[in-house]
């Protein structure tokens, strides 16, 4: 964090330190992957840092303008949108710093020696698949095929080329296709409460001009939920806000039973059949997104003494990055250095799915890419989910 505010403090514009007077926020978001692309792609050494809410002026000085607490609350999730639109994945941090008392935000981007980075999606019309930007002293320039292909020549010198990789499910022995169990969603902690509220407001919709309504709502109260809980009157009305709010209410049971007591877990191993190590290796996977597929997008919270708790910070972190896209779902994940003929598992805490009724006799394909530093090009191809 030091040096981060001594960045902050010190550093002028230059192809590794980028100076920016106002936060991005959600209408400067193609302003942020483009100012990403361009100093990720710097040729500099080191990390490289974004110092927002600063800027020198006419005359050459630095002017700190305070950067608003909410910046970092995570909206928009900066850390998540670089790793969603651009590739290949890069570590990126957005911390506040104070200079002279002010609060200012410091973007810093470790390492880059993997470059070209590219737009991996569209973003826009004006910042599509492909593009690609290098910093020049304070400005970002769109790289052509001239220098994209000096870059590319300079990663393929003494790389490893894609065919010694071999990705797959885990299990005793690698394999392509892997084959997963559906589950009864009826079973939802939240369907089965709406299920118990449609009934009481049943009963009182049909005995309402007959008088005993609250004979009859206390009765089908006992049998649904017990003599131990107390009836409550509701009106219709009531019940069906309360029907709203199901799922807000019940989200962490329902989390607990999709992630934890009826879950798939999906581990992908990674073999280098190289004669070297792959440096700083991440991997991405694609699939189809489906009303009957549930991914985990984080891990559940813990239920302990029927309560459910936050998890560490380290469980989190060992859960794969999530995206959920109009009709696919993105997953990635840093691996790191992997060795000669020592199958590596990705994940540090294995993706987590939930398989409903939907989805039985049907198959998908999971697109894969490997990524690292001296792969001469990433490692594709395609694995098999069946549904039962």
């Amino acid at each position: 964090m030091k040096n981060l505010a001594n960045i902050a403090r010190s550093g002028t514009p230059d192809d590794g330190v980028q100076l920016r007077k106002q936060p991005y926020g959600a209408k400067g978001v193609e302003s942020f992957l483009r100012d990403v692309l361009a100093i990720a792609n710097a040729s500099v050494d080191g990390p490289r840092y974004i110092v927002i809410g600063t800027e020198i002026d006419r005359r050459g000085r630095k002017r700190v303008h305070p950067v608003n607490e909410k910046d970092f609350a995570g909206k928009p999730a900066y850390e998540a949108l670089a790793n969603e639109y651009i590739e290949p994945p890069l570590r990126i941090r957005y911390k506040p710093v104070s200079v002279d008392g002010n609060r200012v935000g410091v973007f810093e981007i470790g390492d880059c020696q993997d470059r070209p980075y590219m737009m991996r999606i569209d973003y826009s019309e004006t910042l599509r698949r492909g593009d690609a930007y290098m910093r020049l002293k304070d400005t970002a320039v769109k790289m052509g095929r001239r220098q994209l292909q000096t870059l590319f020549e300079r990663k393929f010198q003494g790389s490893i080329p894609a065919q010694n990789i071999e990705v797959g499910f885990a299990g005793e022995i690698s394999h392509k296709s892997l084959t997963l169990q559906s589950c009864d969603l009826s079973q939802l902690p939240s369907a089965i409460a709406a299920s118990k509220l449609e009934q009481l407001v049943k009963i009182q919709m049909n005995t309402k001009d007959s008088g005993s309504t609250t004979v009859m709502a206390r009765l089908v109260h006992a049998r649904l939920y017990g003599s131990d809980d107390p009836y409550v009157s509701r009106t219709p009305d009531e019940l069906m806000q309360e029907m709203e709010q199901i799922r807000h209410k019940y989200r962490n049971h329902d989390s607990h039973f999709l992630f934890e007591k009826n879950c798939e877990e999906i581990q992908i191993v990674v073999c280098n059949q190289g004669d070297e190590p792959i440096v700083d290796a991440s991997i991405a996977l694609v699939l189809p997104k489906d009303d009957d597929l549930y991914i985990a997008d984080r891990l559940p919270k813990a239920l302990r003494n029927e309560e459910y708790v936050d998890r560490s910070p380290a469980e989190m972190a060992s859960y794969p990055f999530v995206s959920q896209h109009k009709k696919s779902i993105h997953i990635t994940k840093k691996i790191g250095n992997i060795p000669v003929e020592k199958p590596i598992e990705a994940f540090a805490s294995p993706l987590r799915v939930c398989i409903g009724p939907g989805l039985i006799g049907r198959r998908f394909g999971i697109r894969y890419a490997l990524h690292g530093k001296n792969l001469r090009s990433p490692a594709t191809g395609t694995l098999r989910v069946n549904f039962r």
